[in-house]
């Protein structure tokens, strides 16, 4: 497959060099297509075209025009297959089309793959990918049948299949791009909208390692150490968000206060799983409480798990440190779990992952507060959304200056691509190790 593409291996590019690469490839070609007059029901200026484009593509769902009046079909279409290519990751398409035409994969597509995949060996691979196109192809396809029941009564038949779909993708890319203006806050209650579009996200965001680990597994115990985390952190972390946003949001009158029990509960679920990169919303954001927006920050920085189309440090990222926190403390030399020892570079790269994701997102909150005039809890609520590649908003995005706007862009790609990823694309490669002598320095 690169074989056909000389030019990337003449410029001794890196794997992570491509896939960054690969990515601003796309997003130009979307912020062409957004720009063309058959996208838009009025001219749109560049910046806005490239600003969507880029948040189609990294799945993150901020907007900076209104997706269902602003963009005709065509620009919808554009953006859903933005969403789908960013969302399962460009090598991903790359591999399903060799596949398709019979060729195959040499060992520098399969680095590529690992590198998108962020695996820790070669292994697989092809039949991991194999596995995930046929699942979310599947899953897309169910999704849509069960939403086009529930929304083609509504809006008739061809606006209803292509809501659903539109909806389904954007769900399980975990974009959280939609239709309406106002999101999902017209289905606050809805029992089968709820239900559907959070599975997609959640799915979509546990990780496809984790999704191929449980379809080949049948016994919990037999299950990676991985697998396990994912499943166990997102069950708690979830349930904890739930109670917590229903607690502190069940007596505000913007929110919560004035709705049915019910349709608390499901207020309260639903903007509990979303800040983990899916970006719907179903209650006003920007009404909320300091201490929910607060909190929601914190788990769009955490975001979704490895392997997955969400983006954040990664759940397991933070279970890994928290481990490593807690060994340290106790006056152990590893942290263990399930009876299983964390290597310690796998907890050197989680630190590096948080470290490298907090100094991006603090500089580029710095660099919002001079180019923007904007109470400072929205351009710290926006810089953590574009980062953990959320799309939730408390209505700032659309009153960014065209600099502040090019800056989330950043920081939307880099949250996507990964801040591992992305430093070593830009870093220079090392010619070797050198070992020198050991000092102390105090910390504390």
């Amino acid at each position: 497959m690169m074989s056909r593409f000389p030019i990337f291996w003449k410029l001794s590019l890196n794997p992570p060099q491509i896939l960054t690469l690969g990515f601003i490839a796309v997003i130009i070609v979307g912020t062409f297509l957004l720009t063309l007059p058959i996208s838009t029901s009025e001219p749109i200026g560049v910046i806005d075209a490239l600003f969507t484009a880029t948040s189609a593509t990294t799945v993150t769902g901020l907007v900076v025009l209104d997706t269902g009046t602003e963009f005709t079909l065509f620009g919808q279409i554009v953006i859903m297959i933005l969403i789908q290519l960013g969302g399962l990751g460009l090598m991903t398409f790359a591999i399903m089309i060799v596949l398709i035409l019979g060729k195959k994969i040499g060992l520098r597509e399969r680095i590529l793959v690992q590198e998108s995949f962020n695996q820790s060996t070669l292994g697989g691979l092809v039949r991991l990918v194999k596995s995930l196109l046929i699942f979310t192809f599947s899953m897309e396809i169910i999704a849509t049948v069960l939403l086009s029941i529930r929304w083609v009564p509504e809006y008739g038949f061809g606006i209803g299949i292509f809501t659903s779909l539109f909806h389904v993708v954007s769900a399980f890319n975990n974009a959280g791009f939609s239709l309406w203006s106002d999101s999902l806050m017209g289905y606050v209650g809805d029992p089968v909208v709820n239900i559907i579009i959070t599975f997609l996200f959640i799915v979509g965001g546990i990780g496809f390692t984790v999704i191929s680990d449980l379809m080949r597994t049948r016994k919990y115990h037999q299950l990676s150490l991985h697998t396990k985390l994912m499943i166990i952190g997102t069950l708690s972390i979830n349930i904890i968000a739930t109670i917590v946003i229903f607690l502190l949001e069940y007596t505000n009158s913007e929110t919560l206060a004035n709705l049915a029990l019910d349709e608390k509960l499901w207020a309260s679920y639903f903007q509990a799983v979303t800040p983990r990169t899916a970006g719907f919303n179903s209650l006003d954001i920007g009404s909320m409480n300091p201490a929910t927006l607060t909190l929601t920050m914190f788990l769009m920085f955490i975001g979704a798990g490895s392997a997955s189309t969400g983006s954040g440090i990664k759940l397991t990222t933070f279970i890994v440190i928290v481990l490593a926190v807690n060994a340290y403390l106790r006056g152990k030399k590893e942290a263990v779990i399930f009876k299983r020892s964390i290597p310690g570079q796998v907890v050197h790269r989680a630190l590096a992952i948080t470290v490298i994701s907090l100094l991006m997102v603090i500089t580029v909150i710095f660099l919002l507060t001079i180019t923007e005039d904007a109470p400072y809890l929205h351009i710290i609520f926006e810089a953590f959304s574009a980062f953990g590649t959320v799309g939730l908003s408390m209505g700032l995005t659309a009153e960014l200056s065209e600099s502040g706007k090019l800056l989330l862009c950043i920081l939307m790609l880099a949250g996507r691509i990964g801040p591992i990823t992305l430093a070593f694309a830009l870093a220079r490669t090392s010619k070797g190790n050198i070992g020198y002598p050991k000092d102390d320095v105090f910390t504390g």
